[in-house]
């Protein structure tokens, strides 16, 4: 049994070292770090803790690398399930040949696979089916070989019968038959596809005349396939759902069939005459239909694929966007009728006060409204400002940039997207969180904090709700889905999570960190107070020790004895750590100090590799082991460019064209950036007007957030758009060049 146990093991060991193979092929990676990173997935280690700490396994992939590892080998493994299922089936119909199973195992895509498996898969009834039935497969093998000297009249009288009253009818179903043959057939279903991909066009046309339609664009729209944009496919798929268009793939009809002869056709005799014909009913009824959807499928799937990855990218740059720390914020969160909600937070997010305003006139509270925001802003020593970007939030920006003016001391503010805010503040988790709190004013809280850190804010949110995307609502749900926590889990663990502060929803985005658990460490902290050391996590129930090892690393305790868990250090590198301190002279008080500064020198005179090996590590561990030694816990987006805070506020009326302005990217999509320019309506940078040299896609320049200067184009007030570019005017040159 034990033989039988190592001969298995073996065999899905060298079927892993394969698959790894293939992987690294296809991603141009190496393939025993390929295999290394299958082995640590395959073994419950989640991609953040590869990336940060197995970079010596791995080649220091980072997570996106790894995710795509983890995609190949997902899509691989499901290739391998399906050819076995296939091979299974086709055996069981004692239809599998030596060829057909040789076939079948150098299958490199499902496509492949479902061409094989094709002619033998179960069918429901076809016009095929019923003339087998009839006993007409003889007659139609007969006309495929097209012997020079068959008449087939001739050969069709021979199956007549009470369901076959004459020839034609015979000839009929037999030319049924060879349609489906072709149809079924691997090789000039491949042939063919390779026809559409190189030459097909996507087209749509009106459904529906409507000149007011956001898809009169696509009235008359051709595109080759080769060529065709996602979000341009994302868009006539909408159209075609909501009815606007008829969406098709158009061919060179008469070089498909011409395709299929010559697959099928060996001479000019009457029984390929036969053959021919059954060939063009098979393109016009099977084939074209048929590779049509899978075109339409491919291009969405393509377009989707591309569309996550923007979204994804632009949620990542979100998440990181610069925190706004020891600052005590005031949120307001707009309305009309409900008034404007009001949620001032201290430095650390506690809610200090929360009122209600009425800034707006109809209300004829609006003095009373300014004298109550000031005596907040005087009382709490409010230093910034978060303002929703919802319903009323043009009138409640004036309305603060109005009080703002006639404060003595200077206050900053910013509109932020409240995206996904209304949703989490009727949630359960912001009822446990708020419980003294009704609904709105939860929300005001929300803002603030999200000026405050974003990140530790929104993952509370559903990330599809943060409002960077485009056409996330075609998206596959559960591709989106894992796409955006994989993102979600990548900012978090990039970051850091204080332990001692952290809330579940955070927590649990934390590698290793299930819901339960994340719930068990706060109950831990509110009945033993905070922790001190990270090895207290033991403690926690339901956190073992593999659990443990997975997200010790990216749990901060930034008061601890122990100065090394409150780094990004992994527990298990503490003796490596102490003994790279020891070997360059420093103790472990002088970790973070302004001395740490000549660590990299002392280091290099010993030597990196020479210092790696007396600590038992790698030299990327040691690396990421002197950084932390130098910045323990070090945020990195305490590096990046603050937000840009505002004092005052403009109208779209104020805008002319060539005005030059300073902006935030608020969304990145593939054919241009949306611009926050503070005046309430986001003004679109196209695609052409980010760079004077080519690009393939904004994000090669832009990111959300980012802070950016442009200059008007033109100004629509009626349809409340705003044309922008980032190509400086050579007369805004003082040298007269432009670059961009």
């Amino acid at each position: 049994m034990a033989e039988y146990s190592e001969t298995v093991n073996t065999a899905e060991s060298e079927n892993t070292a394969q698959l790894a193979r293939r992987i690294a092929h296809k991603l141009g990676l190496s393939a025993p770090h390929v295999q290394a990173a299958v082995r640590l997935i395959d073994e419950g280690n989640t991609i953040p803790f590869i990336a940060r700490y197995r970079k010596e396994a791995t080649g220091s992939m980072d997570d996106q690398k790894l995710r795509e590892v983890a995609d190949e080998l997902c899509y691989l493994r499901k290739l391998e399930a399906q050819k076995e299922m296939v091979r299974t089936s086709i055996e069981g119909q004692g239809m599998l040949t030596p060829e057909l199973a040789e076939r079948l195992a150098g299958a490199e895509t499902l496509a492949e696979v479902e061409d094989l498996y094709r002619p033998y898969r179960p069918k429901r009834k076809t016009r095929a089916s019923v003339a087998k039935a009839k006993g007409l497969e003889p007659l139609a093998l007969r006309l495929l070989q097209q012997n020079v000297k068959d008449e087939p009249l001739a050969l069709a009288a021979q199956y007549l019968g009470e369901e076959v009253p004459d020839a034609q009818t015979a000839l009929s179903g037999a030319r049924d038959i060879i349609a489906e043959t072709i149809s079924d057939d691997a090789d000039t279903r491949a042939a063919l596809r390779k026809q559409y991909l190189a030459g097909g066009m996507l087209v749509s046309k009106a459904a529906k005349e409507d000149a007011t339609s956001v898809y009169e664009k696509y009235y008359s729209f051709k595109e080759p396939v080769k060529k065709a944009a996602g979000h341009r496919v994302l868009a006539v798929d909408r159209g075609e759902r909501e009815g606007f268009l008829k969406v098709s793939i158009e061919v060179d009809e008469d070089a498909a069939i011409a395709l299929i002869c010559r697959h099928f056709l060996k001479n000019n005799s009457a029984a390929a005459g036969e053959v021919r014909d059954a060939a063009q009913d098979a393109y016009a009824r099977l084939v074209h239909p048929s590779l049509e959807r899978e075109m339409r499928a491919m291009l969405t799937a393509q377009a989707c694929e591309g569309a996550i990855k923007v979204f994804s990218k632009n949620l990542e740059q979100l998440l990181l966007a610069p925190p706004i720390k020891g600052k005590v914020a005031l949120g307001l969160d707009p309305g009309y009728r409900m008034g404007c909600k009001t949620a001032v937070v201290d430095a650390t997010g506690k809610v200090l006060d929360t009122a209600v305003l009425y800034p707006l006139p109809e209300f004829k509270r609006v003095e009373q409204a300014k004298q109550k925001l000031k005596q907040l802003i005087e009382t709490h020593h409010v230093e910034v400002i978060a303002i929703g970007n919802g319903t009323a939030s043009r009138e409640t920006e004036l309305f603060a940039a109005e009080v703002l003016r006639e404060l003595k001391r200077p206050v900053g503010y910013m509109v932020v997207s409240e995206a996904g805010a209304s949703v989490y503040s009727a949630s359960k988790l912001a009822a446990q969180e708020f419980p003294q709190y009704d609904v709105n004013l939860r929300s005001a809280i929300s803002i603030a904090r999200r000026l405050q850190d974003p990140l530790a804010e929104l993952v509370k949110i559903d990330p599809k709700a943060v409002g960077v995307g485009q056409y996330q609502h075609d998206m596959p749900a559960a591709r989106l889905s894992e796409a955006l926590d994989g993102v979600v889990e990548h900012c978090v663990n990039s970051v850091g999570v204080d332990l001692n502060t952290a809330s579940a929803p955070l927590l649990q985005r934390v590698a290793g960190v299930s819901p339960a658990v994340a719930k068990n460490i706060v109950a831990w902290r509110e009945e033993h107070g905070a922790f001190h050391a990270r090895k207290e996590l033991l403690c926690v129930a339901k956190l073992g020790p593999k659990a443990y090892q997975q997200c010790a690393g990216f749990l901060r305790v930034p008061d601890a004895e122990n100065l090394l868990d409150a780094s990004a250090v992994h527990p298990e590198s503490y003796d490596a750590a102490l003994l790279v301190l020891k070997a360059c002279g420093f103790s472990t008080q002088d970790i973070g100090t302004p001395a740490m500064a000549q660590l990299p020198e002392k280091a290099k005179v010993i030597g990196l590799e020479e210092l790696a090996r007396r600590a038992g590590v790698g030299v990327p561990t040691l690396q990421d082991i002197m950084a932390e030694l130098q910045k323990p816990g070090r945020d990195m987006r305490e590096e990046l460019p603050p937000p840009l805070l505002r004092t005052d506020v403009m109208k779209l009326e104020d805008l002319r064209p060539g005005m030059q302005l300073t902006g935030t990217v608020r969304n990145v999509i593939d054919f241009g950036a949306f611009v926050d320019l503070g005046v309430h309506q986001d003004g679109l940078v196209h695609i052409s007007q980010i760079s004077n040299r080519y690009i393939r896609h904004p994000s090669e320049v832009l990111k959300v957030g980012d802070v950016v200067t442009v200059w008007v184009l033109s100004v629509d007030a009626a349809k409340k758009r705003i044309a922008l570019t980032m190509k400086q005017p050579k007369e805004e040159r003082p040298d007269g060049r432009n670059d961009g």
